[in-house]
């Protein structure tokens, strides 16, 4: 289906979606609490000095990226600078729709103009609240929220197109049926993707931009996905589609833009970047987003960006670029300044605003949307499966080991490894494919939950075969064409070490590489235990696609549930596997 390339609208945020007659008037007075905001940092641009103040129009956009699901705080909230000591870290509680709400809703206050936008990844890869019903709870809180426009991230593609279209849509899963407490209406706010094409039509899936008035100046939103998308989500789920080159679909939009009058532009793009410094800085940044918006034409005054659940607060190329780390722990407050006479941009500033929960109440709406949802999902979601003896992190030691990565590993590979003639030899998972810690506390009981949030994919694990040569080929793939170096996590049995300074593609040293403390044969070949995303060659590893799938195993989690079951109380193993040099 062919759908138009811009949506027009005014400076109104979206109306939001009566989901239930019970929360109707708690969404109709959504972001009209007066309340004070902090001041933003003293950065923006100064207009040309001909320009009045009278003729400036202020503009607040609000933002967020990566929200991926998360109703619920996220464990550990966010990792800040501690204010009193600068060379220590310290979590702050952060982050969950009902506290992201309030943010949105007071960074909203007293500012006429104003819209609320998001980079992608709003959905999937999510905690088990929202996965259970497709994702459907965060689209209605988000909508609920006052969302009016989002690029399309690479996670949005998990279920397919066609199920990304009945997100924004709405109507029932057509296998599971309706399952919620209301019947979903879909998305309130509009997914653009300039730069996802789709093969037949050679037209966008959704629109490539919208134009919204503020005080009857035009400013447009473009919105695209990452050119590597197909290389991060299963193939099967973008059959048929297209990803261009970010900068260049940008650029070949700018004259139609121009061509309707509109000077402001503003970029929502799932891609980002790695900063050294805390979440509202930007020293040493680099990654795929650098060089992206240095190709940009210079009418694009500003982007807002993603993908790396990182959060920084830039200036590239003297252009303002943003990113608010991930899971609603941040909203990104940004100001800018209208021109009257010239239509477009003249200042741009930014404050990544973290969502703290001592700053911030509950949004009373949220609380009952999740309550609706949980009414439902408790017994599934606190079923007790197992219990650990210490905390399982994904903190990475100086070789990219993490604790959770190996019970992870190990767990693959117990649900592999049967037949025990036939089984996999070891196995291997990605790092991206685990994302949450199991924490320990109380008697140390985990629950389905939990598990769940640690793998959210439903990624049935396989065995493949591969030779010795191409498990090491995979291995160097953690350095080659990665925007940063991208740890395997391996089970027991299998370990190598590597020296980072050498060339890339000679990192793993020769003979290091052993299986139970015997050398692998280049020439001999290995039965390995993963998800079917990185057999395919997802997250950049196509060394293994090269292998040969010999069976079938049970979804990623339920391993781990049955693992855990298996081992009552367990706890880290030692991160031996991998030696840095």
């Amino acid at each position: 289906m062919t759908v138009p390339a811009a949506l027009h609208g005014s400076r109104s945020a979206p109306q939001r979606p009566s989901w239930r007659p019970a929360l109707a008037a708690a969404l109709a007075g959504l972001g009209l609490a007066a309340c004070s905001t902090a001041p933003l940092p003293p950065t923006p641009t100064p207009p040309p000095a001909a320009t009045a103040p009278t003729d400036l129009v202020p503009l607040r956009i609000l933002a967020i990226n990566d929200f991926h699901g998360n109703l619920k705080p996220p464990a550990g909230g966010i990792r800040i600078k501690d204010p009193q000591r600068p060379q220590a870290f310290v979590d702050v509680e952060a982050g969950g729709a009902e506290y992201l709400s309030t943010a949105v809703a007071q960074a909203r206050a007293g500012h006429a103009n104003n819209v609320f936008v998001a980079a992608g990844d709003l959905v999937g890869g999510s905690p088990l609240l929202s996965a259970l019903f497709n994702d459907e709870p965060a689209i209605e809180s988000l909508s609920a929220m006052g969302l009016a426009l989002s690029s399309v991230g690479n996670h949005e593609f998990d279920a397919g197109l066609e199920e990304l279209q009945r997100r924004q849509h709405g109507g029932c899963h057509p296998e599971k049926g309706c399952q919620g407490p209301a019947p979903f209406k879909g998305a309130a706010f509009q997914y653009l993707a300039a730069s996802t094409i789709a093969t037949a039509t050679g037209q966008p899936i959704f629109p490539a931009y919208a134009i919204r008035h503020f005080d009857g100046i035009p400013v447009a939103f473009i919105g695209l996905a990452l050119k590597g998308t197909p290389g991060i989500v299963v193939p099967s789920s973008v059959k048929g589609l297209r990803f261009d080159d970010e900068a260049q679909t940008v650029n070949r939009l700018v004259p139609q833009l121009r061509a309707q009058g509109v000077k402001a532009i503003v970029v929502l793009i799932h891609e980002g970047g790695f900063p050294a410094g805390d979440y509202n800085e930007c020293p040493g940044i680099s990654g795929p987003i650098v060089d992206i918006v240095k190709q940009l034409d210079p009418a694009v005054d500003l982007v807002v960006s993603g993908h790396t659940h990182r959060a920084y607060n830039c200036r590239i190329g003297g252009r303002l670029v943003t990113s608010g780390d991930k899971y609603g722990t941040i909203v990104t407050a940004i100001d800018v300044q209208l021109d009257r006479r010239t239509r477009d941009i003249v200042s741009t500033a930014a404050e990544n605003r973290i969502v703290r929960h001592d700053q911030y109440g509950r949004d009373a709406s949220q609380t009952a949307l999740i309550a609706a949802y949980e009414s439902k999902a408790t017994a599934i979601i606190d079923r007790p499966v197992g219990r650990i003896g210490a905390s399982f992190t994904r903190e990475e030691d100086a070789a990219g080991a993490t604790t959770m990565g190996q019970l992870v590993a190990d767990a693959h590979w117990a649900a592999t490894r049967a037949p025990e003639d036939g089984g996999a030899d070891f196995a291997i998972t990605n790092i991206g494919g685990v994302r949450s810690s199991l924490l320990f506390s109380g008697d140390g009981s985990v629950s389905f939950g939990q598990v769940y949030t640690t793998q959210p994919f439903n990624n049935n694990l396989v065995v493949i075969q591969l030779t010795g040569a191409q498990l090491k080929a995979a291995l160097e793939q953690q350095w080659i064409g990665q925007p940063k170096f991208r740890p395997l996590q391996l089970s027991e049995g299998l370990s190598y070490a590597y020296d980072a300074t050498r060339p890339i593609g000679e990192r793993v040293l020769p003979g290091s590489l052993q299986l139970r403390g015997r050398p692998l044969r280049m020439e001999a070949s290995y039965k390995v235990g993963m998800n079917m995303f990185l057999a395919t060659g997802g997250d950049g590893f196509p060394a293994f696609a090269e292998g040969k799938i010999l069976q079938r195993s049970v979804v990623d989690h339920e391993a781990l549930v049955s693992y855990l079951q298996a081992h009552p109380g367990i706890k880290p193993a030692a991160r031996d596997r991998v030696q840095a040099r």
